[in-house]
């Protein structure tokens, strides 16, 4: 694939246009599960019987906040060209309270700022044919610099991820942004934090769900006053 592709970096907007992202948002999401179907806790299966409502709404609802790395349409290159393609996405879920964000709680985890905000963040995947250029970091920059700048009136402000501990090359990216591991999480915990329960078996006493091996890393940030 070319290298020559520009970039822009933007949060999905809840306007009358939510459909046509839905839709966008639909296309990465499903090529997200197709080549990568590890990376997820759902499937292409389930989510292909998706209705267009429902993708709309995965971009619109209250409390969710949808970061998009595209191809930048300004850099089109002709007929047929890729410009304009959501290429990754990340995801923001608040804000909350400490007692709202969901377990692993302070008894588990180090760090954990009582008073403040919290934001989940999850999702962040970038397409194979797109790695290797940095858009993973920029993506989540993105989404930092929204926290930072536009939410109120909080002025302490922290996120919170979830992540395999495995997935070093992921791991070392939230660490240069600035996040510390603060404690680990079950499989469990985690699709619950995400918003992903529908997921999980009546039964979550299985080594698979219940053993504390996935990593917690928080970030805490200090918001403007001027706003």
């Amino acid at each position: 694939m070319s290298t020559n592709y520009t970039y822009s970096y933007f949060r999905v907007p809840k306007t009358e246009l939510i459909s046509e992202s839905g839709q966008k948002y639909r296309n990465l999401r499903l090529n997200a599960l197709q080549v990568s179907p590890s990376s997820f806790s759902s499937t292409i299966e389930i989510e292909s019987a998706f209705t267009d409502e429902v993708w709309a709404s995965r971009v619109a609802q209250s409390g969710t906040e949808v970061f998009i790395c595209a191809i930048d349409a300004s850099a089109a290159t002709g007929p047929g060209s890729d410009s304009g393609n959501w290429v990754g996405q990340v995801t923001l879920h608040g804000p909350k309270s400490v007692h709202e964000l969901g377990p692993p709680d302070a008894s588990l985890c180090s760090n954990m700022d009582n008073d403040g905000e919290w934001w989940q963040m999850l999702s962040l995947f970038i397409l194979p044919d797109h790695r290797g250029k940095g858009l993973a970091k920029r993506l989540c920059e993105e989404a930092l610099n929204y926290l930072r700048n536009y939410w109120c009136p909080a002025t302490s402000l922290n996120v919170r991820l979830m992540v395999k501990p495995e997935n070093h090359i992921t791991v070392e990216l939230y660490k240069r942004l600035g996040f510390e591991v603060s404690g680990r999480c079950t499989l469990a915990e985690a699709l619950i934090a995400n918003g992903d329960a529908e997921y999980l078996p009546q039964d979550i006493t299985d080594e698979k769900y219940s053993a504390r091996t996935g990593l917690v890393l928080i970030l805490h940030l200090s918001r403007s006053r001027n706003l």
